[in-house]
């Protein structure tokens, strides 16, 4: 492209940041250079703003730029009078124009199990993490972004301090319809939630009546004999031995009792036997 038409183009874009324009180089000098890009006045490149073409360690500016050489650069700013110019890409977005809440576009250049890194054009790419990826259950986020997807986001926090940036996509995104339960009635709420009737408490007195009336069915049930079962054949033999283990039980005694009686008389008489046989 020749300088007339170099000129041409550069007349009709805005002097402003970030502004990409074509200039030709007027002169190096250890500094930086003069360019020329179609205005009244030339712009000036800071040695500090001139990129090498392998982003090797520059030496010299002569290395680079030499008087003639059409180049790319950008407007870094118009102060005092003088363009400032850089060959460096400025970032799509300052730290001081990123703002909560505003929508951005960006790449997603990786995936981690917490989330996904946008780079949407700032110093260092904004974090979208898994939970705000969508409303719903996000089991990894390769399930909802993969690596070299574009997107939109909204910008939820910025830290400039820290160098963070945090994305959400489910905040673009329509909340889901949650179905409300059925409305009930308030004639009909109340009737569901009234306790269930329950039966009158009776009275201290009239429980006492009625225990009394109890007790005496009971009495009138053991002194009444039609009310007693009848013994079976068993429980007649049962009773039958029982009666008869007594009765020997009780024999028995009566012998051993009379026998030791009669060992006691038969000791007390030899006793006085022999007191008497001393006495004469």
């Amino acid at each position: 492209m020749d300088n007339v038409a170099v000129a041409d183009t550069n007349r009709q874009v805005e002097i402003k940041p970030k502004v990409s324009i074509q200039g030709k180089v007027i002169k190096t000098t250890l500094a930086g250079a003069v360019v020329d890009i179609g205005r009244e006045r030339p712009g000036l490149l800071h040695v500090s703003q001139i990129v090498t073409p392998s982003d090797q360690p520059l030496k010299s500016v002569t290395d680079v730029l030499k008087p003639g050489d059409t180049i790319e650069v950008w407007i870094r700013r118009e102060k005092d009078e003088r363009i400032e110019l850089t060959m460096i890409k400025p970032l799509d977005l300052e730290w001081r124009e990123i703002k909560k809440d505003m929508v951005v576009k960006g790449k997603v250049v990786r995936l981690e199990g917490f989330g996904a890194f946008v780079d949407i054009g700032a110093e260092r790419p904004g974090l979208i993490h898994i939970s705000e990826l969508a409303h719903g259950y996000v089991r990894t986020p390769s399930d909802v972004v993969k690596e070299g997807d574009e997107v939109e986001a909204m910008v939820i926090e910025v830290n400039r301090k820290k160098k963070q940036i945090k994305l959400s996509l489910k905040a673009l995104q329509p909340e889901p319809i949650i179905e409300q339960p059925e409305r009930v009635s308030e004639p009909a709420r109340r009737e569901k939630s009234a306790p269930a009737s329950r039966k009158p408490k009776k009275s201290p007195a009239r429980r006492r009546d009625e225990g009394m009336e109890n007790i005496d069915e009971l009495m009138n049930n053991i002194n009444d004999p039609a009310q007693e079962a009848e013994p079976t054949a068993m429980e007649f033999a049962i009773r039958e031995a029982m009666e008869r283990a007594k009765a020997r039980k009780q024999e028995d005694k009566k012998k051993k009792e009379k026998s030791i009686s009669s060992e006691q008389e038969d000791i007390l008489s030899r006793t006085l036997e022999t007191k008497s046989g001393s006495a004469s």
